[in-house]
């Protein structure tokens, strides 16, 4: 396959209807800390990767990239937040619904280990908040479960 050094992601940049809406989300609601201000755009301070929303029409202006948005409710990816703990999935699952949020369901328990929840932001984009129990991700084929 490829023999070059792995890649690693630098930058998740989500598409956005409107980036006032999405810096009050992104900010306000999930807690990211603002780091870059230009039309049209916006990014945020997170560990290891930057978080970026960019207004799809200004993104088409400047990139040539179509303007055409998905339809509601049709996902194009999944932005994932570790969190610490399972615990903590529940106690941001409560804080997040106190501000609005809607969650496609509560938090749940799933076969590889992890306590995950998943929402949606004003644009349509799914998050999922996780977190993995002690004896961490089932099935991981860095580990020596690879078998299992």
């Amino acid at each position: 396959m490829n023999d070059g050094p792995a890649l690693k992601i630098t930058d998740v940049c989500l598409l956005v209807e409107d980036i006032e809406r999405a810096v009050q989300f992104y900010s306000g609601v999930l807690g990211f800390r603002l780091r870059r201000r230009a039309e049209g755009f916006a990014d945020f301070h997170s560990e290891g990767v930057t978080l970026a929303a960019w207004e799809l029409g200004h993104m088409s202006a400047h990139s040539g990239v179509a303007d055409v948005k998905a339809p509601p409710r049709a996902h194009k990816a999944c932005v994932a937040v570790r969190l610490d703990t399972p615990s903590q999935i529940d106690a941001m699952h409560e804080r997040l619904i106190a501000m609005g949020v809607v969650f496609a369901g509560p938090p749940s328990d799933y076969p590889w280990n992890a306590r995950c929840a998943y929402f949606t932001d004003p644009d349509d984009n799914v998050w999922e908040i996780y977190a993995w129990y002690p004896e961490g991700p089932k099935h991981d084929f860095d580990s020596a479960d690879a078998g299992d």
